[in-house]
C-alpha cells in the first residue's frame, strides 16, 4: 500500500490526491513549507517548527486553515496513519486556486493545505559516519531566505552541480562569506574549538536545528560564535558540520577539493550530533 496523505481536511491515498494546475503554489511558487522530523514515532523540534511555519506564512499572507492544536494533531495522525516510526513529515501551505492565472490575488483566498510522510533512518546516517565534501558556489536565491517558501529552483540547481563536480553538496557564498548550505545551515569549529556560525539575517533561514543545537552546545560547555566566515576560514577550520531537521548535526571533510581540517568527522561534531539526539529524543512530543 502507497502512502496516505492529508489535502485540504481529507485523508487520501496518495494516488487520489489532486491539486488544481492553477493553485499558485504549482503557478508562482507562492507556498511555504515545513518539515519535522519523528524518531520513535514523535516529533522532534516541533515547537519550532510550528512557530516557523506561522512565521513564515504571516510573512507573505496566507491563512493558515488549523489552529495551534488542529496542527499538532494532523502531525500525530499522519504519523500514526503510516506508520511512521522514523523519517520526515512534510508540510506545505498555498495561497490556493484563483481559478485562473494571475499576478494580483485576493487577500481572503482559501489555502492549498497538504501534508505527506517519508520514511528514512536518520539515525544510522552513512553522511554523519563518514562526512560529506562540498563545493562553493555563488548564492543566488532571492533577497528573503528567511521565509521557507517553496522556492527553491536555485538550491535544487546548485545542490545538482556539485554531484555533478563530485560533492555532496554546495556552501552558498555571498560577498566573500558563506551564508549556508543549499537547504541546510553552515558551520565551522575554529583551530581552538569555537563552533562559528552566521548570525540570523534575511539571507539566512532561521534554522529550527540550528537553534536547537546552538542551545545544547552552549549548555554543555562548548565555544559559540555567530559572526560571518569566509572560505577561507573553512579551509583552514579544525572542522566544519551542517545541520538540518533531516540531517541533525552531520561532519563536512573537503571543500572545493581541500580537506578541512585531517578530512575525517570532527570530535566536537560528532558529539555535538550525540548531545543533539540525546536531548531531542527526551523531549520529543
Amino acid at each position: 500500500m502507497g502512502r496516505i496523505v492529508y489535502l485540504n481536511g481529507e485523508w487520501l491515498p496518495e494516488t487520489e490526491a489532486k491539486v488544481s494546475i492553477f493553485d499558485r503554489g504549482y503557478v508562482f511558487a507562492d507556498a511555504i513549507y515545513e518539515v519535522t522530523c519523528v524518531l520513535d514515532g514523535k516529533l522532534l523540534d516541533y515547537p519550532g517548527h510550528a512557530a516557523r511555519l506561522k512565521r513564515s506564512t504571516d510573512a507573505i499572507g496566507i491563512k493558515l486553515p488549523v489552529d495551534d492544536d488542529g496542527l499538532l494533531a494532523l502531525h500525530r495522525e499522519i504519523a500514526e496513519r503510516n506508520d511512521m516510526r522514523e523519517g520526515l513529515i512534510y508540510l506545505q501551505v498555498s495561497r490556493g486556486n484563483p481559478g485562473d492565472r494571475d499576478f494580483m490575488f485576493e487577500k481572503d483566498m482559501a489555502p492549498t493545505f497538504s501534508m505527506f510522510t517519508q520514511k528514512k533512518n536518520v539515525i544510522e546516517s552513512a553522511s554523519a559516519k563518514k562526512g560529506i565534501t562540498v563545493v562553493t558556489l555563488e548564492d543566488l536565491r532571492w533577497g528573503r531566505c528567511d521565509i521557507k517558501t517553496v522556492q527553491l529552483l536555485y538550491p535544487s540547481l546548485a545542490k545538482m552541480e556539485a554531484h555533478d563536480k563530485g560533492a555532496d553538496d554546495a556552501w552558498l557564498v555571498k560577498d566573500g562569506f558563506v551564508t549556508e548550505q543549499t537547504s541546510a545551515t553552515a558551520y565551522i569549529v575554529t583551530a581552538d574549538d569555537v563552533i562559528v556560525t552566521r548570525p540570523l539575517s534575511r539571507v539566512v533561514l532561521p534554522g529550527i536545528t540550528r537553534a536547537s543545537a546552538l542551545e545544547i552546545a552552549a549548555r554543555n560547555g562548548f565555544k559559540v560564535e555567530e559572526r560571518p566566515f569566509s572560505v577561507d576560514e573553512v579551509k583552514a577550520a579544525k572542522e566544519a558540520f551542517f545541520t538540518s531537521a533531516s540531517n541533525f548535526v552531520t561532519p563536512v571533510v573537503a571543500i572545493d577539493g581541500e580537506k578541512i581540517g585531517d578530512g575525517k568527522p570532527g570530535e566536537i561534531s560528532l558529539k555535538l550530533r550525540e548531545l543533539y539526539i540525546e536531548d531531542r529524543r527526551a523531549n520529543a512530543i
